[in-house]
């Protein structure tokens, strides 16, 4: 299995904290706080996992995960505070592993 995740949040916060908590299970973490940037790392990097938040300032994480399933099937689970039923059907619809 690959040990190599990449999280894209824009919130240090709760990037930080899950990277620390990666980290101790001895995952390889790389981060980005914006869409763009997000995108450009999973494209290069090809990631085991991408943490994927929604919203990013410029590109959404939605955005993202559109141009990431036209070239890739990297594993994406979304983490986000948008929690509503209609959140999650659009999320996984356009190609989320979970959610």
């Amino acid at each position: 299995m690959d040990k190599r995740v990449l999280i894209v949040e824009d919130d240090a916060d709760i990037s930080e904290l899950v990277q620390y908590n990666l980290e101790r299970e001895g995952y390889q973490v790389h981060s980005a706080s914006e869409g763009e940037q997000g995108l450009h790392l999973a494209q290069t990097l090809k990631p085991g996992l991408i943490i994927l938040d929604i919203m990013l300032p410029g590109m959404t994480g939605l955005e993202v995960l559109t141009e990431l399933r036209k070239t890739s099937n990297l594993p994406v689970v979304m983490l986000t505070a948008k929690g509503d039923e209609m959140d999650r059907i659009v999320g996984l619809e356009v190609g989320a592993d979970d959610y």
